[in-house]
C-alpha cells in the first residue's frame, strides 16, 4: 500500500532529504500536504513534482506569491498556523514534523488529534509540551517516530528488548567546531565559524544549537519524554566521528548501539518505512575504513547549554517551554551579529532564573510561557548588544 504523507516544514533541510526518500521510492510514497514557510520558489517546484492535494505557507503575502508562480492551476493555499494546522489534519498515514522551533507545535498537535502517527524531527515539540503531547497521542493510539538520528539510534537499540531492563542512555554527540577551544577563545566566536559543523549539514539554527550543545540539551529532554527515562539515567558523550549515533545499557551491564555514516537520510528513511526498512536508503559503514572511534566526557564549562537544559527538566512544568523560546531569540540574536556567541547561554540561563514554570496542562500555559520568556529574552539581547 502507497503510505501517503504530509510534510511540515518541506523546504527545510529535513523536508527536501524526505521528498528525495519519496522521489526514489515511489511506489512506496504519495505526498498529500506540503507545508513551507517563505520559500515560496521552492515550494512551487516541490509542488509540480510530488503533486499535493493542499499546500500551507506563512502569511498571505506568500500565497499570492505562491499563487502567482502556479497560475491558479495548483493546490489549495492555505496560510499561517490556522493553515498548517488545518492541513496536518488531512487524511495521511504519516505526518512528518519537520517545521524548526516551537512553531511546529500546534500542527503536530492538529495532526495526533487526527489519528495520524508522526516522524518527529521537530524537537521542540516535546521539548516545549512533551506532557500534553504524550496524552493526546496515547489517547488517539498514535505512534511517534523519532527522526533525530539520536533518537532513532535509541529506539532501533531498544527494540526487541524489555523496558525494564533498561539502565541509561547514552546520547553522542560530536562537540560541534568548538569542542577543543577555551571559554576565553569562544568569545571571539563569529556566526559564519559557528556555522563550520565538522560533521553534519544541518540548517543554521540546529547548526548553532549544535556549536553551543544545547542542541544535545534539547535532546536530553526529548529522550526523557519519548523513552520515559528520568533525565539521571540520560548521559551525553562527546564522539567527534558521528558514527555511533546513541547507545542504550541494560541492567547486565550490556550495551547496544546503533552506528551510520553522518546522513540524515538513514533516521528518515526508518521513520518513512517502519517497520520495514527501504534497501540503499544510505551508504553502508565500512568499519575497516574508519581506523577509531573516540569518546570523552562534555566540559561543562565550555557547554554551559547542556547544563540549562536539565536544570529546566528538573524545574519541570513550563521550564523547558521558556529554555527553548529564549534560546530560540538569542541564536537569532547571534546569527544576525547582535550579541555575542557566550551571551547564547547567558541570555539562555538569566530567563530561566527569572521564570515561573507552571503545569502543563493546554496549549496556551506553553504560549504563555514561550511568549513571556521570548520577551524577556529580546530585552536581554537588545541590552547585550549596547
Amino acid at each position: 500500500m502507497t503510505k501517503r504523507l504530509i510534510i511540515l516544514g518541506s523546504t527545510g533541510s529535513i523536508g527536501t532529504q524526505t521528498l528525495s526518500i519519496v522521489r526514489e521510492n515511489p511506489e512506496r510514497f504519495a505526498v498529500a500536504g506540503l507545508a513551507a514557510g517563505g520559500n515560496v520558489e521552492l515550494l512551487a517546484a516541490q509542488i509540480a513534482e510530488f503533486g499535493p492535494h493542499k499546500v500551507s505557507v506563512k502569511s498571505e503575502t506568500e500565497a499570492r506569491r505562491l499563487s502567482s508562480m502556479l497560475g491558479g492551476d495548483g493546490p489549495k493555499i492555505l496560510t499561517g498556523r490556522k493553515g498548517a494546522c488545518e492541513l496536518a489534519g488531512e487524511p495521511a498515514e504519516l505526518v512528518v514534523s519537520a517545521m524548526v522551533g516551537a512553531v511546529g507545535l500546534g500542527p503536530t498537535l492538529c495532526a495526533i488529534d487526527a489519528g495520524t502517527d508522526i516522524a518527529l524531527a521537530n524537537k521542540e515539540v516535546l521539548v516545549t509540551a512533551g506532557e500534553l503531547v504524550l496524552q493526546r497521542a496515547g489517547a488517539k493510539d498514535v505512534t511517534l517516530l523519532p527522526i533525530d538520528s539520536e533518537h532513532s539510534a535509541i529506539m532501533q537499540s531498544l527494540l526487541g528488548h524489555r523496558r525494564e531492563d533498561l539502565s541509561r542512555i547514552i546520547l553522542t554527540a560530536s562537540g560541534g567546531p568548538f569542542r577543543d577551544l577555551n571559554p576565553n577563545e569562544l568569545e571571539r566566536v563569529t556566526p559564519e565559524d559557528a556555522l563550520a559543523h565538522p560533521t553534519w549539514n544541518m540548517g543554521p539554527k540546529i547548526t548553532i544549537d549544535s556549536a553551543t550543545m544545547m542542541n544535545k540539551g534539547l535532546e536530553v529532554i526529548e529522550a526523557h519524554w519519548l523513552f520515559g527515562v528520568e533525565a539521571q539515567r540520560i548521559e551525553v558523550l562527546i564522539h567527534p566521528q558521528s558514527i555511533v549515533h546513541s547507545l542504550v545499557e541494560y541492567s547486565d551491564g550490556m550495551s547496544i548501539a546503533q552506528l551510520g555514516l553522518p546522513d540524515m537520510r538513514g533516521p528518515i528513511s526508518f521513520a518513512l518505512a517502519y517497520p520495514e526498512r527501504i534497501a540503499g536508503a544510505g551508504k553502508p559503514l565500512r568499519l575497516e575504513e574508519l581506523g577509531r572511534l573516540d569518546f570523552l566526557p562534555v566540559n561543562r564549562e565550555l557547554f554551559p547549554c547542556l547544563d540549562l537544559a536539565y536544570t529546566a527538566l528538573d524545574m519541570g512544568g513550563t521550564a523547558p517551554a521558556m529554555l527553548n523560546a529564549a534560546n530560540e531569540v538569542a541564536v537569532e540574536a547571534f546569527l544576525s551579529e547582535s550579541i555575542g556567541f557566550l551571551d547564547i547561554p547567558r541570555i539562555t540561563r538569566s530567563v530561566l532564573q527569572g521564570s515561573r514554570p507552571r503545569v502543563v496542562d493546554s496549549l496556551d500555559a506553553v504560549f504563555e510561557a514561550d511568549s513571556w520568556a521570548r520577551a524577556e529574552a529580546q530585552k536581554l539581547a537588545a541590552a547585550a548588544g549596547k
